[in-house]
């Protein structure tokens, strides 16, 4: 009777093995985005904008002398946007702003699989040229809006994180659209 109860387990124990194992697909974090809103800059910068509502400004802590330099930050994202500022004229050229902004951007020629540059003219009649950067690059979008003779602005989103960019791609095409929607409400104080 133990012989048989003993055989019976193993067999069932055996035919229980036989299931065959398939591997799952990688998965990705469900990344829940919120609609997009805006809000506009207080007072006293010499420039106004709108900014995402999932967004904080805060002061920029690389350049403290630059009042004018601020953070967007996308806290939920680990996301930042770095947003700087200079005046054209007393030996700062819209020649040297601009051609500092293409070289911050080849920078990242080493990581990047392309580097797709537009130009593009606001509702205000200023000049933007956005940079949108592909592979495992720190920043992904950077762009700057100026009307050449006065003021410049040079934004560029960054993240927290050393995650692949693939699975932050719903994350990035989301500030991207706030980062267009910036560029296109900016408009430089008289």
């Amino acid at each position: 009777m133990r012989r048989t109860l003993f055989c019976l387990v193993l067999g069932l124990s055996l035919v229980s093995c036989e299931e065959t194992y398939l591997p799952k697909p990688p998965g990705y974090n469900r990344i829940d985005l919120p609609e997009h809103g805006f809000q506009s800059l207080s007072e006293g910068y010499p420039y106004t904008l709108e900014y995402s509502k999932h967004s904080q400004i805060e002061a920029d802590s690389f350049n403290i002398e630059e009042e004018e330099w601020i953070n967007l930050h996308y806290v939920d994202f680990g996301a930042k946007v770095h947003l700087t500022y200079k005046k054209i004229g007393n030996g700062v050229t819209f020649k040297k702003l601009s051609n500092d902004a293409f070289q911050l951007t080849a920078k990242h020629q080493i990581k990047a699989y392309g580097i797709q540059e537009s130009v593009a003219l606001t509702p205000e009649g200023y000049t933007g040229v956005i940079a949108e950067l592909e592979g495992e690059v720190p920043t992904q979008f950077q762009f700057f809006v100026t009307d050449s003779t006065e003021n410049f602005l040079r934004g560029a989103l960054y993240f927290n994180t050393a995650m692949k960019n693939d699975s932050l791609a719903p994350v990035i095409e989301y500030i991207k659209v706030d980062m267009a929607h910036l560029m296109n409400s900016v408009k430089f104080q008289e």
